[in-house]
């Protein structure tokens, strides 16, 4: 019951409903493409029994091309939630845009002075990894005033004025997709003895769960398993680096290729496939105990063949 309902996201990248408060001004966010996994050596700097040693450690590798800016929006607060009560359009789009929306030739541009809520809408640039050409358009939240937000649509945003190595990020994604599943691998529920009447990998005798002439919905059945949007708390920034000898294994990545822009090392799994986006925001939960910057040793390069 924790994630109800288990249907498939609305699209295949991410909405971020809330953000963090941070002091002073920055983005709250950025994105990339998941294109792969490998293993680093590091020192572990953590509190456990390892602490000190040359530990080995999984990591994922995030490809992350300068974000471009849409425009600047303003929001005010209502009863209702909030409602935009201006924008701002950035000069000089990208023609690969259109492929997503319809650009606006003209538009009228209110400029209020004041706003509850800053949020910058930016679009992708897939075109630099040479994997498609439909850039995906999102908010990102903003810590600032408006001032600090209109020179946001000056320029382009690269990861490296976003993040920075050893700090905790909360993830976003789009988790694999796996069809229709039968409820012992949907819920881990047991399975039956071998004498049980008719269902081996059903719930069981449900009893009362379906004594109301209906079954209710909290039984554990069979339905969509996985493409569900997900978040994930406190992952660590291992490394960010353009220089891409550093990260491309003999081979490339498989399924996705070599990276070829700037590049997050996340320590941990994240979900999603290869290829899909992934969207770094500001943590809402962080830990007291702030992470120390790991001290990598050695990347493996190794062909994934």
């Amino acid at each position: 019951m924790q994630f109800w309902p288990r249907k498939r996201a609305r699209r295949i990248y991410p909405r971020v409903r809330s953000w963090s408060k941070v002091d002073g001004s920055k983005l709250l966010g950025f994105a990339g493409y998941k294109a792969g996994m490998t293993h680093v050596r590091l020192k572990d700097n953590s509190n456990s029994t390892t602490k000190g040693q040359i530990i080995t450690v999984s990591a994922t590798v995030v490809e992350c091309p300068p974000l471009k800016p849409f425009s600047l929006r303003f929001y005010k607060k209502t009863p209702y939630g909030l409602k935009l009560n201006g924008e701002i359009l950035a000069k000089n789009l990208d023609k690969e845009l259109a492929r997503k929306i319809t650009i606006p030739k003209k538009i009228k541009e209110k400029n209020p002075t004041e706003a509850d809520e800053l949020r910058l809408a930016v679009y992708t640039q897939p075109k630099l990894i040479g994997k498609k050409k439909k850039p995906e358009l999102f908010e990102v939240g903003i810590s600032g005033d408006i001032h600090f937000g209109k020179s946001l649509l000056e320029k382009e945003i690269k990861v490296q004025d976003i993040l920075k190595e050893g700090q905790l990020v909360d993830i976003h994604a789009v988790s694999k997709a796996k069809g229709f599943q039968g409820p012992v691998k949907r819920f881990g529920v047991n399975l039956r003895q071998k004498k049980s009447e008719k269902v081996k990998r059903g719930p069981g005798s449900l009893g009362g769960w379906k004594g109301q002439q209906h079954m209710m919905y909290r039984v554990a059945h069979a339905g969509q398993m996985g493409y569900h949007t997900r978040t994930e708390f406190n992952k660590l920034v291992l490394k960010i680096s353009n220089k891409i000898e550093e990260i491309n294994p003999k081979g490339g990545f498989l399924r996705y290729g070599e990276v070829k822009n700037d590049y997050v090392l996340i320590k941990g799994s994240l979900p999603g496939v290869k290829k899909r986006l992934i969207r770094f925001v500001e943590p809402m939960r962080p830990k007291k105990k702030l992470a120390i910057t790991p001290e990598i040793t050695k990347i493996s390069l190794m062909s994934k063949q």
